[in-house]
């Protein structure tokens, strides 16, 4: 059985460039993007949306086409199961200065190249790289 979650690029443009918004796992530190379960009565892009605002403290309009996708190995009721993350491209219109998860993550904003350097899923790497190519 395949488990599914949903990500958010959040994205802004600084002069005619783009940022890409990372933000740190809780516990390894590492860069992700914000991502999490399904949630009732939400689309996949609403979920996305509403993950960006708890991990990341931005909002902003989600494109309801998905950009990518990338698998990863999560743990669900203490069983490791493999997660097809999709992710959808995010452009911020308000960065909070306080959100639900805070104290628990770090954010910041990185070119692209940058932040394809610091994930370590390939699937997000490769998705960060199309979406520059496209913007």
């Amino acid at each position: 059985m395949k488990f599914k979650q949903f990500a958010a690029l959040p994205f802004r443009m600084r002069d005619r460039d783009v940022e890409i918004l990372l933000i740190t796992t809780r516990k390894k530190g590492r860069w992700i993007v914000p991502k999490g379960w399904p949630i009732k009565r939400c689309t996949p892009h609403e979920t996305a949306a509403t993950e960006a605002y708890e991990e990341a403290g931005v909002r902003g309009s989600v494109d309801p086409r998905h950009i990518g996708r990338f698998q990863k190995r999560r743990l669900k009721k203490k069983q490791s199961v493999v997660c097809e993350v999709t992710i959808y491209p995010l452009a911020v219109e308000s960065q909070h200065e306080d959100w639900p998860e805070k104290h628990q993550r770090s954010r910041a904003w990185f070119t692209p190249r940058r932040a394809a350097k610091l994930v370590k899923k390939p699937g997000l790497r490769r998705a960060i790289r199309d979406f520059e190519e496209r913007q």
